[in-house]
């Protein structure tokens, strides 16, 4: 049986105002198993990157507790949560957010920098995840050489660097077309056939399709969670 890996508990998240206290998510309970690809979707408003950056370690609740593969987040100072953070989980985000003047090879690089990963290996290591999103042969090229959807795929292979056991995705397809948007779900839906977890926040319904779960936000209230098939699995 599947291990629970993220764990909410009646979380709340309110922040204080000049129009007074205003609450965001409002007593969440939630269980994902290790493995699970999950899609959020809501109206703008709704809560979902308050939950996106809850889950990512980047923001506490105002009230409830959030386990993270059994570690109580709320509990560790913040060099503790950016320890877990770094280790656990792997961000892409709807702009890409690369490096303009750094070649992809050292964008799919920098988290190893950080991570004090030697040179050698840190080449090593880039090479390879690029070959996995298809960008093998373009390692010294620079981001406005290429497309969007490659750009996306520079995103993830950077993503992956460290080895995350959660891929916490924004809206990944939000500035792409079609084409582009299906080879990155295609990449996403081999990620999870590998075990990686995968938690998308979008608000397109063929983009959700991909997940297996499908949940939805309204208000800072869960007012569906339903499983679903999934596209391509």
């Amino acid at each position: 049986m599947a291990a629970s890996f993220i764990e909410l508990k009646d979380l709340s998240k309110s922040y204080l105002s000049r129009a007074g206290n205003q609450e965001v998510l409002t007593d969440l309970n939630l269980s994902i198993n290790e493995g699970e690809f999950v899609a959020l979707m809501g109206p703008s408003g709704s809560g979902k990157s308050t939950l996106m950056n809850i889950i990512g370690c980047l923001d506490l609740p105002t009230s409830g507790i959030y386990l993270l593969n059994g570690t109580d987040v709320g509990s560790l100072d913040y060099d503790e949560q950016a320890i877990l953070r770094n280790n656990t989980i792997g961000f892409i985000f709807q702009g890409f957010n690369l490096l303009p003047r750094a070649t992809l090879e050292k964008n799919v690089m920098l988290p190893l920098v950080y991570a004090r990963v030697g040179k050698e290996e840190r080449h090593d290591r880039a090479r390879v995840l690029l070959e996995k999103v298809g960008l093998g042969n373009r390692l010294l090229a620079m981001p406005n050489e290429i497309s969007g959807g490659e750009q996306q795929r520079v995103a993830i292979a950077r993503a992956l660097a460290n080895n995350p056991k959660l891929i916490l995705a924004d809206e990944p397809t939000g500035n792409l077309d079609s084409g582009s948007g299906r080879v990155i779900m295609d990449i996403f839906t081999e990620l999870n056939k590998e075990g990686i977890t995968i938690f998308l926040v979008t608000h397109e319904l063929n983009i959700a399709s991909y997940a297996k779960r499908q949940i939805k936000l309204l208000d800072g209230k869960i007012v569906q969670d339903e499983a679903t098939k999934g596209a391509n699995q």
